[in-house]
């Protein structure tokens, strides 16, 4: 591991002024639960680690413009104990099925949402793209890991991101926020600028190795998720687990429903892991409104939610698994899976 400078800031201005210096190289440290791994393999290198834990506005669970606010630092465990929590099943879906009380106990929502891929060619040092001599090692080599929708660019990871499906699917908002500077009569004043993000626009699949996998420039971070009022939605994920504990989903696929008297007006629904971004299934969703989801009609929206999907040479397998996480998201979410299993 390289050295680097540790800071701890204690206020939201205290954190960008430190995140912004050297040049924007810095690291977030807020549960901590990946980027130790970076760093010891060496795929960051920053001049300066910012941990932000003792930011206590940036902590808790609160009512915001007629939706929910959670805070960056609040932890998967205080999520899950929230008497908020149960009117997003979804986001409690995900945190059920990560069976290691480490994670839970210092992982972070936002901090899931900026992970990097947990692709090997990248944590091994050839990039995002995973290139060597021009040529592309995830193309050619091992891809029963990577993508199966969205890969026809240099880009052929999976985001790793768990909550980013079943936030999306509840048009969930990010708030970013960055350092500026501005000059007065020759006198220098900070200020911070805040940006309202849906989270949907957060994800990017870079053509480069120099850009990253979300819009986050040098020294900006999220400080906040926003959720809109559950109302009478129904919501529900569901992640395909090789092993239970640490293990990262194979595919996994969250939806969000509104129902009348069992017929769908509203849906979204969003595939994880299959992707270099979060994966909306635009046309299975909009295919199911004025439906009555039952195990057929799941199934069919499954099937179109993988319709234009390209595999690679050794993950087909993939598809199946995607399409059977729709199916079972959609049934979970109507209280039917059990009948089906």
């Amino acid at each position: 591991m390289r050295s680097f400078e540790y800071a701890r800031p204690e206020t939201e201005a205290e954190a960008l002024e430190l995140l912004s210096e050297h040049g924007g190289n810095t690291a977030v440290l807020a549960g901590g639960t990946d980027l130790m791994n970076l760093l010891k393999r060496d795929v960051i290198q920053p001049a300066r680690v910012v941990d932000i834990k003792s930011v206590s506005s940036w902590r808790g669970i609160k009512p915001h413009d007629g939706g929910v606010m959670i805070g960056a630092n609040t932890t998967l465990d205080e999520i899950n104990e929230h008497a908020i929590a149960a009117d997003y099943r979804s986001l409690i879906d995900v945190i059920d099925g990560i069976r290691a009380i480490q994670i839970t106990a210092n992982g972070t929502l936002a901090g899931d949402l900026c992970q990097l891929p947990h692709c090997w060619y990248f944590r091994n040092g050839y990039g995002l793209l995973a290139m060597k001599d021009g040529e592309s090692l995830v193309a050619t080599g091992d891809n029963r890991y990577h993508a199966i929708l969205g890969n026809s660019g240099p880009a052929k990871f999976v985001s790793a991101s768990r909550f980013a499906p079943p936030a999306i699917a509840w048009n969930a908002k990010v708030r970013l926020v960055t350092q500026t500077r501005s000059v007065s009569e020759g006198v220098e004043a900070m200020s911070v600028k805040e940006e309202w993000l849906p989270l949907e626009y957060f994800f990017l699949t870079p053509k480069t190795n120099s850009q990253g996998v979300t819009v986050l420039k040098p020294g900006q971070l999220i400080t906040h998720l926003w959720l809109p009022a559950a109302s009478d939605t129904r919501s529900a994920t569901y992640e395909v687990l090789e092993l239970n504990g640490l293990d990262q989903p194979q595919a996994s696929a969250a939806c969000c429903l509104g129902l009348d008297g069992g017929i769908v007006r509203q849906a979204k629904i969003v595939l994880g892991h299959v992707a270099p971004t979060p994966w909306i299934a635009h046309e299975a969703a909009k295919w199911l409104v004025g439906q009555q989801i039952t195990s057929d009609i799941a199934e069919t929206a499954g099937r179109m939610a993988l319709a234009k999907a390209t595999p690679l040479s050794h993950n087909d397998y993939k598809v199946q698994m995607a399409q059977t996480a729709v199916k079972r998201a959609l049934l979970k979410a109507t209280n039917q899976l059990h009948e089906t299993l």
